[in-house]
């Protein structure tokens, strides 16, 4: 059985262009990196630990603790060296697992061949040991051990989140196009919106970028919404002491009634889907949402805060020539009816970005799948610029 106070090497992976933002939370939960890598940030931390990573960070894809670190040379001697773990240590022999791996070797062709002879290596010890054997599938719905392989170095975690930390939990309506949650939290972190002005989402869409603001003022964190980790299935997990963290977890709430996030959206159906997730966030209460045009929407006078557009980049023929005339109003409205804010447009289309007619004062770099995207940062002045 594994002791879930015994501190390891944990690697927390996030999405390319996101580990600053990853960083800066996993320093505020009071932990110190060892390193901060491209995709990641490794440091030295307990099983138990990783339960409050996985509970509270924002911007994380999976949390990682070591099994193991070893040479590996070939796909050949997968099977011997995987063997020889004591995986009784770690798994139920009436268990249920899954194995995840990211392969970098000439030897291999596929990361499902790594898979399988991880998979037979685990199964095999537990028929010698005990005649018979855990179950094991693709569905993240057990123990998820996930193998690193670089060269000829391998790693060999357990994978204590399962599904991806990317989403949050509350989005039952995806909607059109819509932006994944850790995204959405990473690209409010790069506005450094304080938490206490206005935070103003035109162009709405299901509402993550509103909701995921709502969720920082009132330090609701995604494990809130989520009631199933691979932590739990690892021998040495104890459920009082995950319910006393969902305790702390809803203690931590918030209340900001003074905060003003305002979502707009021209259609209905927009709005219907945005509230319904904001419900299920447990946020209604805070977000103003309004039916109109982006140009129409309320920008409060004072205090002065961010606002924030994600509109569509254009990405099928011909929708370009409609959307340039789109962002030339985007811009238009910040410079005359957001003086005083900070303006921001997400989008993966910088010749679209040109029609804005504003000069962008930073180009904060991110990815939204395998698009090249900017976060773009407008000043808006009042008055006269000196």
């Amino acid at each position: 059985m594994l002791d879930f106070n015994e501190r390891r090497k944990v690697f927390v992976t996030c999405k390319d262009r996101s580990v600053s933002y990853l960083e800066k939370e996993i320093r505020e939960l009071g932990f110190v990196p060892e390193s901060v890598q491209r995709t990641g940030v490794e440091l030295i931390a307990s099983m138990e630990d990783c339960m409050d990573l996985n509970l509270h960070l924002r911007t994380a894809s999976h949390v990682l603790f070591e099994i193991k670190s070893f040479y590996l040379r070939h796909a050949d001697d997968i099977y011997r060296r995987v063997k020889a773990i004591s995986w009784e240590d770690y798994l139920d022999v009436d268990g249920y697992f899954s194995i995840n791996s990211v392969v970098d070797n000439e030897t291999v062709t596929t990361p499902l061949i790594v898979n399988v002879k991880v998979k037979d290596a685990i199964v095999d010890r537990f028929r010698e040991k005990f005649g018979r054997r855990p179950d094991s599938g693709s569905e993240f719905q057990g123990a998820v051990f996930q193998m690193f392989w670089k060269r000829t170095q391998a790693t060999l975690y357990i994978n204590t989140s399962g599904e991806t930390l990317a989403k949050h939990g509350y989005r039952k309506i995806p909607g059109k196009a819509p932006m994944m949650e850790d995204l959405a939290a990473a690209t409010i972190y790069a506005t450094e919106w304080n938490t206490r002005v206005p935070f103003i989402n035109p162009m709405c869409g299901s509402g993550t970028l509103a909701i995921e603001a709502a969720l920082m003022a009132t330090k609701r964190f995604p494990g809130l919404y989520r009631d199933h980790y691979s932590f739990m299935s690892i021998l040495g997990y104890d459920e009082n002491a995950y319910q006393a963290k969902m305790k702390k977890l809803q203690n931590k709430i918030m209340e900001v009634p003074e905060v003003k996030i305002i979502a707009s959206d021209i259609s209905l159906q927009a709005i219907s889907f945005a509230k319904e997730n904001a419900i299920t966030a447990g946020v209604d209460h805070m977000i103003e949402f309004q039916v109109c045009d982006f140009a129409d929407t309320e920008i409060p006078e004072r205090p002065k805060g961010v606002l924030m557009f994600n509109p569509e980049y254009g990405e099928r023929l011909g929708e370009e020539t409609e959307l340039a005339l789109t962002y030339k109003r985007m811009g238009d409205f910040m410079k005359q009816q957001c003086a005083g804010y900070r303006g921001y447009i997400f989008t993966g289309n910088m010749e679209l970005a040109k029609k804005v007619g504003l000069k962008a004062s930073r180009r904060i770099e991110f990815w939204n799948g395998t698009i090249d995207c900017r976060l773009l940062k407008y000043d808006l002045y009042e008055g006269k610029r000196d």
